[in-house]
């Protein structure tokens, strides 16, 4: 089985061809293949394969570390855009691929740039039924009270915005972060989480907690519903969002239809081992 691994701002996968599978892709077999020290090592697996339906280039499915299927990443399908590009699937600039959040639709601006349609942001979903109009709530986690706006962008956002004079980077994601993803009460399909706080008139900085990931570098549908709620405060589009693994722009329109422009880069090709094979087989 040969792979790609990529990465766009820190944030890794591993890009198979359904056609290189020897085995069916199980939430066991990602996990090992996703393990730092027993496999490949990724923040996700993303799988290509030819689309069910007319009028796309391939079908994409994108993999958590945790075994889990995630709707949409928008750091992963920038990564799966540009090897479509690079691998000679596709050999124009505007192109539409197949995903569980439906269609997307990117431009390639570069050789490693591109910007993707993430469609129309929503803020009431079945993600947060329990939210109104406005997509407005409030979630507890490690004894504080923290308010938050709902975005749905092909997969649930949790934006909370950081006030006051406490610093992004003294936030403790690891004790933040997970009784919120995991509030079912609140999201019975668990939730992305995103902590920003504004810079300026047109950008903000943020961190990630991502929903079978933990905090990652970066997360593209995380900088989008960071922005979104930044747009919805006044905020100018587009947004720059600054991450730990670095920038991406998110463009927000009037009608909260979304753009995010960035990068993406391979870093090696590789074939797994027979050994490695067999177990996945066995798992």
């Amino acid at each position: 089985m040969t792979f790609e691994k990529w990465q766009a701002l820190g944030n890794d996968y591993l890009i198979v061809e359904h056609g290189e599978l020897p085995f069916e892709l199980t939430a066991e077999r990602v996990r090992r293949l996703c393990a730092a020290h027993t496999g490949i090592g990724s923040d996700g697996v993303l799988l290509l394969s030819q689309p069910t339906e007319r009028g796309y280039v391939a079908r994409l499915r994108i993999f958590n570390p945790d075994g889990s299927e995630a709707e949409l990443s928008g750091n992963g399908v920038r990564e799966a855009i540009l090897y479509l590009r690079r691998s000679g699937w596709v050999d124009h600039d505007v192109f539409s691929i197949q995903t569980a959040a439906g269609e997307i639709r990117p431009q390639i601006t570069g050789k490693t740039t591109c910007t993707v349609d993430m469609g129309r942001a929503r803020l009431r979903s079945r993600d947060f039924p329990s939210g109104g109009d406005d997509g407005l709530g409030t979630v507890s986690a490690a004894g504080r009270e923290l308010a938050f706006q709902h975005v749905s962008i092909g997969n649930p956002q949790c934006a909370i915005e950081v006030h006051g004079g406490e610093p992004l980077e003294a936030l403790d994601l690891g004790e933040l972060g997970p009784p919120i993803e995991g509030n079912v009460e609140l999201f019975p399909n668990r939730t992305n989480v995103s902590f920003w706080r504004r810079d300026d008139d047109s950008s903000l900085s943020a961190r990630i907690f991502e929903r079978g990931v933990g905090e990652t570098l970066s997360s593209g549908t995380g900088a989008c519903g960071a922005a979104v709620a930044a747009v919805l405060r006044g905020a100018d589009s587009p947004v720059t969002v600054k991450l730990d693994g670095g920038e991406l722009e998110v463009e927000v329109g009037e009608d909260l239809g979304v753009r995010l422009t960035g990068w993406a880069v391979p870093v090696y090709r590789g074939r797994l081992s027979d050994e490695l094979v067999e177990e996945l087989h066995a798992a």
